[in-house]
């Protein structure tokens, strides 16, 4: 349809349609070059201004912006910048709506989580290939010369792998989610959380080169990441000198936040970890938690000592629960199958959270 609403002629073929798109878009800023690999990506060529896709879709042009918004695109106005694969997701995600199986707020979250992560997936990839995409294997080659086949051989694997490992971590968090006690569980739900903090950062940002900087971080998050994982905790997200992630018990956020301790300790070229955990109520929301306990290992994070672990009385108690620590210093029993020990520090005031006692976390050594 045209801009009134009037059925458009009938459809080319896709070389006829390629051309005209490629026509319509010869605009001084757009780069033939750069639009032939869009089309390559997106498998369709431009075609649809914005409200010729939300009529196509049968979408009310203030939905379908929404969904766009969410998803993390500027508005283009009325520019002819939209395919038919844009067409078809914006009919998908409002067939949800339409078939109850999502509200209109849903929808626009679904949009939006989606959105977000795979943006920062797609900005890390082409960060990753950028030297395979713009140096040349031989002298004279264009840039797209050398992009385009090598986009054309990475895309098909790496679209498999990515619906590999999103309907990996589906089954994962639908199984934590059939296995919850009940509903009030899944919304509220009891976590050790935990940060884990790289010391003297940002004297780091200004003596290190951009370059040995992002290094750094990468290496850092890779670790963490690697941890987290392998322990049994979940990383939330990654704040470049900041980690933040959530473990279904208080032995598992405890070993993992030891063993970033013990790692980065035995790498010469990280800087001093600091990691503050607490147990607690959490609300979750598009995979991230919020509430006072995380406001809590927050604050414990920030006066945690150079390499060491701080946790909060609730946590601490659980780990004498589990038979994962002594109740007292006092015990001696060598024969005591203790993984960790806890000390008591000063109480002192945090704004909005009271009067708290951090207990130093640190591991059971033999015979202790």
């Amino acid at each position: 349809m045209d801009d009134s609403g009037t059925p458009a002629e009938e459809p080319a073929t896709d070389g006829e349609a390629a051309g005209e798109a490629a026509h319509d878009q010869a605009r001084p800023e757009e780069d033939p070059l750069a639009l032939r690999i869009e089309q390559l990506i997106l498998g369709a060529g431009r075609q649809y201004t914005p409200f010729q896709a939300a009529r196509a879709a049968d979408v009310s042009m203030e939905l379908a912006a929404r969904f766009w918004r969410a998803m993390g695109f500027a508005d283009i106005g009325q520019a002819k910048a939209l395919t038919e694969t844009d067409v078809i997701a914006l009919r998908r995600l409002a067939g949800l709506v339409e078939a109850g199986l999502l509200s209109e707020a849903m929808a626009v979250q679904v949009a939006r989580s989606t959105g977000q992560t795979t943006a920062r997936l797609a900005e890390w990839q082409i960060d990753s290939f950028l030297e395979g995409l713009t140096e040349p294997p031989e002298p004279g080659m264009t840039r797209t010369e050398v992009a385009y086949p090598l986009v054309e051989l990475l895309l098909p694997e790496l679209q498999e792998f990515l619906v590999y490992v999103w309907r990996r971590q589906l089954a994962a968090a639908t199984g934590r989610v059939v296995q919850a006690a009940d509903d009030e569980e899944m919304v509220d739900r009891r976590l050790a959380v935990a940060f884990a903090d790289l010391v003297g950062f940002t004297r780091l940002t200004r003596r290190l080169e951009e370059e040995e900087l992002g290094e750094l971080v990468e290496a850092f998050e890779t670790t963490a990441a690697d941890l987290v994982a392998a322990h049994g905790g979940r990383l939330i997200k990654t704040l470049g000198d900041e980690v933040l992630y959530v473990a279904d018990d208080a032995g598992t956020a405890a070993e993992i936040g030891l063993r970033l301790i013990e790692t980065l300790a035995n790498d010469a070229t990280m800087p001093e970890l600091r990691v503050g955990m607490a147990l607690g109520t959490v609300t979750t929301r598009m995979g991230d938690v919020f509430g006072n306990t995380v406001n809590l290992a927050s604050r414990l994070t920030s006066i945690a000592p150079k390499d060491t672990v701080l946790v909060d009385g609730a946590l601490r108690a659980e780990l004498v629960a589990a038979g994962e620590a002594p109740e007292s210093e006092k015990e001696t029993d060598a024969d005591a199958p203790y993984r960790f020990a806890l000390r008591p520090l000063y109480q002192r005031p945090v704004r909005g959270l009271g009067v708290i006692e951090p207990w130093l976390l640190t591991r059971r050594t033999p015979g202790s």
